[in-house]
């Protein structure tokens, strides 16, 4: 370990910016706080994105670790206490001071702090509420945060955190208990779910007292979420989802994430390296999955089983489903309900929103399904329009995945070139120590 004594502000920030990197539990607000008048920002639902764009747009949160400092050795983590990399921390003070300044020159509209363990979980605690307190308090900022809640610190102070956070999120690194146990020994389910069980019983608890009492402070109003490393150990697609599944239904989680394992440090509990790169497919079929599951009213048990466990990488999940149950196409988009139109590749809930409320008028056809924004080339192998086919098509497995196949799905920029990058903060916006004083505002 390399401890640095004396180290500017704008050091600390390339470095504990970098060491965020891998965390990846952060998204849209899905929330509104509202300016009051009397502070800096405002919170919209769709207005929170956390990167910078290749041309140097702001689409952003400032993402950092208020320390890489850990007490905890996790075989998979770059700042792991047994590794020999500069170590730092931020304090309070320059925590408020940098989301400030970088708010006052518009390039964020909120904060991501997350945090290694600096001497113990209530220590790193205190110093995460100490931060978030004067941000709020002091500097008056009315903008987004999202904090992670450090698993083992006390009760009250993750109670405190929650009240001036918009999200929270406590990571189960891991699948299962046993790949924990693995690769993660000091840390163990319990502690992290302790949290989780807590965030959700107060923000059931402020919804009532809000009922009771219009101004009282709302605790995590955009609710918590997750974050699972995959392909670090040999859980399958299956037990993946059916974990998913389970926060979602116990816990009431907004969000998991799915974060591909990246292989930064040599280990013989983890797996070899490759050229390969992280499994970034995995990871998309993973997200496409649990879209299923929020939005689409599929379960688990539907999508996968442990005869067939993972996913097949060279179709969508849904598109992959539809080919092992063809007895239940084609559906007929001028007669069948929302849910089971949501169940057609190439229709999303937005489409089939307006399909349903489209054919009260009259007799819907394949044209005015591309124009709702149904993937025709997706749907025509699974519908009918007034009893038709689009083209005569053979309801025959081998046909349908020979054809869909030659459409060639298009993926994601980060997963077609499989390579994992982070953008920077500072990749086409060039600061100097100078420019990040309390005086300079745009």
């Amino acid at each position: 370990m390399r401890i640095q004594e004396s180290m500017s502000m704008y050091e600390k920030l390339n470095i504990l910016s970098d060491a965020a990197k891998y965390d990846v539990a952060c998204t849209s607000s899905g929330v509104d706080r509202q300016n009051d008048g009397t502070g800096i920002g405002n919170c919209q639902k769709s207005g929170i994105c956390h990167t910078f764009t290749s041309d140097g747009r702001c689409v952003s949160l400032l993402k950092i670790l208020f320390t890489n400092e850990c007490i905890f050795d996790c075989k998979y983590c770059i700042n792991r206490s047994s590794n020999d990399v500069v170590r730092t921390s931020f304090t309070p003070d320059e925590v408020c001071k940098l989301t400030i300044e970088f708010y006052r020159r518009n390039y964020i509209e909120g904060l991501f702090l997350s945090s290694g363990i600096l001497k113990s979980p209530n220590y790193t605690m205190e110093l995460i509420y100490a931060s978030l307190y004067k941000l709020r308090y002091e500097c008056n900022f009315q903008g987004y945060i999202h904090v992670k809640a450090i698993p083992g610190a006390d009760e009250e102070l993750i109670r405190r955190v929650g009240f001036l956070a918009d999200r929270m999120s406590v990571n189960l690194e891991l699948p299962t208990a046993e790949s924990l146990r693995m690769l993660a020994p000091h840390k163990n389910r319990k502690n992290i779910l302790t949290p989780m069980r807590l965030v959700q019983n107060k923000m059931a608890e402020n919804r009532q007292e809000i009922v009771q009492y219009k101004n009282a402070p709302r605790f995590v109003p955009a609710g918590q979420s997750t974050q699972m490393i995959i392909g670090a150990t040999p859980e399958s697609d299956y037990q993946i989802i059916n974990v998913a599944e389970s926060l979602y239904q116990k816990f009431g989680l907004k969000r998991v994430f799915y974060s591909a394992f990246v292989h930064v440090n040599e280990d013989k509990a983890l797996p070899a390296k490759t050229n390969e790169g992280p499994p970034l497919l995995r990871e998309h079929r993973l997200y496409q999955a649990d879209w299923l599951l929020r939005y689409y009213g599929f379960q688990a048990k539907e999508l996968l089983s442990e005869k067939n466990p993972n996913f097949n990488v060279l179709f969508d999940p849904k598109c992959n489903w539809a080919l092992q149950h063809l007895e239940m196409f084609p559906v007929e988009a001028n007669r069948a309900d929302y849910h089971t139109l949501l169940r057609v590749p190439g229709i999303g809930y937005k489409s089939a929103s307006r399909i349903v409320k489209a054919r009260r008028f009259g007799v819907l056809d394949f044209a005015d399904l591309k124009k709702m924004g149904v993937v025709l080339k997706r749907a025509l192998y699974f519908l009918t329009c007034n009893g038709k086919m689009m083209y005569p098509v053979k309801i025959e497995e081998d046909y349908i995945t020979k054809n869909l196949l030659s459409t060639k799905e298009k993926l994601p920029d980060h997963i077609r070139n499989m390579n994992y990058q982070q953008i920077s903060l500072f990749d086409d916006v060039k600061f100097r120590t100078e420019n990040i004083s309390m005086g300079g505002g745009m």
